[in-house]
C-alpha cells in the first residue's frame, strides 16, 4: 500500500495546482471533479443580474490568480445562458494566468454542421468562431475539451488561437457494460453509418449490429443493415439523444429479430421539452418498459436532475475523465 501511496504522491507531483470556475449549471459535476483530485481547488463566481436582466458578473479572487492554471466547466444548456458564460470566458484568460482551460461537455450547436440548401445556418460553425476568439493567457492558446462532438470533421470548424482536444464518454460505458451479469451477450448495435463510423473502434470486441433508415413511400423505416442481435442484449450506442424516436424504432426492430433485452448508451441525454418520459420505467409492459437500461452523462445536468432515480436511467459521470483532462 504504501508503496502504491508513493506512486501517486509522486505522479501528482508531476502536475500543477489548477483552479476550477464553474457555472450554476455545473456545481454539482464541479465538485465531483474537484474530489478526484487535491490539485483542483474550485473558484466560485458571482452570477447576478442587472435590474434590465444582462449580466452583472464578478470573479472572486481574481487577484490570486496571475500565474496560476485556471479552467472553467461550462453548460451551453439554453442560449439565455450563453452570453454571461462567454462574458467569464473572455475574461479569465486576461487575468496574466499561466494557461486557460474551457471544458464544454456537450457542444450544443453540433447537429446544425452543415448546409443542405441555400440560406441554412450552420450554427456549429458559428460556435466555433466564437469559441476560436478567446483571449490568449499568459501561457498561450486556449485548450478547450469537448466530448463526443456530433460530426467528427467540427473539430476543423475552431481556428489557430484554440486547442481543440475531443473525448469520448465510451470508456465509462465499456467499464459499465463489464459490471453486467452475462457480459459475455452483450451486443452493440449504432442507429446509423454514423454512429458506426465515430464508434465501432472503440466497442470492436463486442459483437455489431448496424441499423439503417430506409425510405418506403412517405416514411422512414429503420432496417437492420448487418448483424444478428438474436439471443444479445443489444446496446444501441450515439452521441446524443433528442426525441428518442429513432431509438424507440431500432429497439423495435431489435426486438423482432430476438434480441433478448434491449439497453442504450448515449454521451449527451438532451432531450428537450421532457421526451425523456418516453423511456421512464412506469407499468408493466408497454413501450415504456421496452429498455433495460439507459445510460447517459451528466453532460446536460438539467436532464441529470429530471431523470435522477427513474429507471431504466444510470448516470455515468465525466468527472474523473475531466479531472484527468484538467491536470497539466
Amino acid at each position: 500500500m504504501e508503496v502504491g501511496k508513493e506512486e501517486t504522491q509522486n505522479q501528482q507531483q508531476k502536475h500543477q495546482q489548477l483552479h476550477l470556475f464553474y457555472c450554476v449549471e455545473s456545481e454539482e459535476l464541479a465538485r465531483k471533479v474537484a474530489g478526484h483530485s487535491d490539485l483542483i481547488t474550485l473558484q466560485s463566481i458571482n452570477w447576478r443580474n442587472f435590474d434590465d436582466g444582462f449580466p452583472n458578473l464578478f470573479i472572486n479572487n481574481a487577484e490570486d490568480l496571475r500565474g496560476q492554471h485556471v479552467a472553467f466547466l461550462a453548460c451551453f444548456s439554453s442560449p439565455g445562458v450563453i452570453f454571461e458564460q462567454l462574458s467569464v470566458i473572455y475574461a479569465l484568460p486576461r487575468l496574466f494566468v499561466a494557461s486557460f482551460t474551457l471544458v464544454l461537455p456537450f457542444f450544443p450547436t453540433g447537429s446544425f454542421e452543415r448546409m443542405e440548401e441555400e440560406g441554412d445556418v450552420a450554427t456549429a460553425f458559428t460556435m466555433a468562431r466564437i469559441l476560436s476568439n478567446i483571449p490568449i493567457s499568459r501561457g498561450g492558446p486556449t485548450s478547450l475539451v469537448i466530448y463526443d462532438i456530433h460530426a467528427l470533421q467540427e473539430r476543423f470548424y475552431f481556428g489557430d488561437q484554440v486547442l481543440p482536444l475531443f473525448v469520448t464518454g465510451i470508456p465509462l460505458l465499456k467499464q459499465r457494460l463489464l459490471q453486467l451479469p452475462e457480459s459475455d451477450k452483450i451486443a452493440v448495435a449504432f442507429p446509423d453509418d454514423g454512429a458506426w463510423k465515430r464508434f465501432h473502434k472503440l466497442l470492436d470486441h463486442f459483437p455489431m449490429v448496424v441499423c439503417v433508415k430506409v425510405r418506403e413511400g412517405d416514411e422512414r423505416i429503420v432496417r437492420i443493415k448487418e448483424g444478428n442481435p438474436a439471443g444479445c442484449h443489444v446496446v444501441i450506442v450515439d452521441d446524443l439523444v433528442q426525441s428518442g424516436g429513432t431509438l424507440i424504432e431500432c429497439q423495435k426492430v431489435l426486438a423482432a429479430h430476438g434480441a433478448a433485452k434491449v439497453s442504450a448508451y448515449v454521451t449527451h441525454g438532451v432531450f428537450p421539452k421532457r421526451s425523456w418520459e418516453r423511456f421512464a420505467h412506469k407499468n408493466e409492459g408497454g413501450m415504456e418498459n421496452a429498455f433495460a437500461y439507459f445510460w447517459i452523462t451528466d453532460s446536460c445536468p438539467h436532464t441529470v436532475k429530471a431523470i435522477t432515480n427513474k429507471r431504466p436511467f444510470e448516470v455515468l459521470s465525466l468527472a474523473g475523465s475531466i479531472a484527468d483532462a484538467l491536470l497539466i
